[in-house]
């Protein structure tokens, strides 16, 4: 089989990148799907909230995903679903399903979608036995709002996550107990919208700097203990606080799913766990291109969609010939306060009118700018007057801006007023 440009991955991210791809001249597209629906995620978050930026109004997540989805249908754009790509090399994907078998599809451009994953209790060695009752946020979510089934009915959370606290609210609302969210950094991870109106709306507890250090039990969850750490973040002794429960759910961090992409050669990012990618969202490897989750973590569905439709316009430039391959480029880099910032680097030939800079900070501030410099010179302060990790932040530069002035090197910090520039 043979196609212009295949999407691994038909969650939004996917999904926006093929219609875009489309909408750019490119009618030989396949995406491939490992569940046996399109939507990804999103079809299990049956909460609202999405598309207030992209469509500028509140919907579920199906119902995001299917605006997408319709689409797909109407421009006739092929998918397979159940079907698990086990292997990409030199842009020839290797990927198997029950119906046709192994397969050997031979791609000009591959779009990388297949987004994230979360932690699981393996990552965080909690000691105990290992009972029934202990499972991670997005699992529970799918057990509740997909199959029909309550995972518990006295619960506590670890991690404060936007699915640990988005499911903090669920349950309560399926008549459970959630005694606590605990969460090890001094910040939430999630979305202040998400810890008013889940949280601060019903009464349950926010416990930061604390970590689960103990679970009871040895078939099933029948409690577990919360300590207090310390600035290194190690239990101190004595702050030791007791829940009965039976369910402990976990929030602890999203992992951009990149096994494939390191056999295709891909290089990583070691902060963001996700490809090192350029202006097109292409990686290090020509024509393949990556996109949501699978680059970076995003807190909105919006914004996943705004990234992967920059993805999927230069994958179609690129099978047209149109994407200018520059050996020189501008390197993106981050300073004080900064984590980090997608794209990692800036070939200016292929900047149009602008370019969108994603970055999240490394803690809480208030009352800071953000400073962009520009050949080590400063080139523009934002006033931020709360910026927190959870939060991702978003820095726009013009097109011809950056080839007035010459830029080779892009840098952006936090700095508070008056500070030596």
């Amino acid at each position: 089989m043979k196609f212009d440009i295949v999407v691994i991955g038909g969650g939004p991210a996917g999904l926006a990148a093929a219609l875009e791809a489309k909408k750019n001249g490119i009618d030989n597209i396949l995406i491939i799907e490992r569940d046996r629906e399109l939507g990804g995620i999103l079809q299990q978050c049956i909460h609202n909230g999405f598309g207030l930026h992209f469509f500028g109004e509140e919907l579920t997540g199906p119902e995001y995903a299917e605006r997408f989805i319709g689409r797909i249908k109407e421009e006739n754009i092929q998918y397979m679903l159940n079907t698990m790509v086990i292997n990409i090399k030199n842009k020839e994907i290797h990927a198997i399903n029950s119906e046709n078998g192994f397969m050997k599809i031979d791609a000009k451009a591959i779009i990388l979608a297949m987004g994230c994953r979360e932690r699981t209790r393996g990552a965080i060695n909690i000691p105990g036995y290992r009972p029934a009752g202990v499972y991670t946020a997005g699992s529970a979510q799918r057990f509740i709002n997909m199959e029909g089934y309550l995972p518990g009915k006295e619960v506590v959370i670890l991690g404060s996550g936007d699915i640990g606290l988005i499911m903090a609210r669920r349950l309560t609302l399926e008549g459970c107990k959630v005694k606590a969210v605990v969460e090890l950094m001094p910040f939430s991870g999630g979305l202040t919208r998400n810890i008013v109106q889940c949280l601060e709306d019903y009464n349950i507890p926010l416990l930061m700097e604390h970590t689960v250090t103990k679970i009871q039990g040895k078939d099933r969850v029948e409690g577990i203990t919360v300590m207090k750490v310390d600035e290194r973040r190690k239990p101190i002794e004595g702050t030791e606080i007791h829940y009965d429960c039976d369910t402990l759910l976990l929030s602890v961090g999203l992992i951009p799913e990149n096994e494939l992409s390191q056999s295709a050669g891909v290089e990583l990012y070691n902060i963001t766990g996700g490809p090192k990618v350029n202006e097109a969202m292409e990686t290090n490897i020509s024509g393949v291109f990556a996109c949501g989750n699978v680059v970076h973590v995003h807190d909105l569905v919006d914004y996943v969609t705004e990234e992967s439709m920059i993805a999927g316009e230069n994958a179609a430039r690129f099978v047209k010939g149109d994407l200018v391959e520059q050996e020189e480029f501008i390197k993106c880099e981050t300073d004080k306060g900064i984590r980090y910032i997608i794209p990692n680097k800036i070939r200016i030939e292929n900047i149009k009118d602008k370019v969108n800079l994603l970055m999240r900070v490394d803690n809480v501030y208030k009352d800071v700018y953000m400073k962009i410099e520009i050949n080590g010179k400063v080139f523009k302060k934002i006033r931020k007057r709360h910026v927190a990790p959870g939060e991702m932040e978003r820095v726009q530069i013009l097109g011809d801006d950056i080839r007035k002035l010459k830029a080779k090197e892009i840098k952006i910090s936090l700095c508070k007023e008056g500070e030596h520039e």
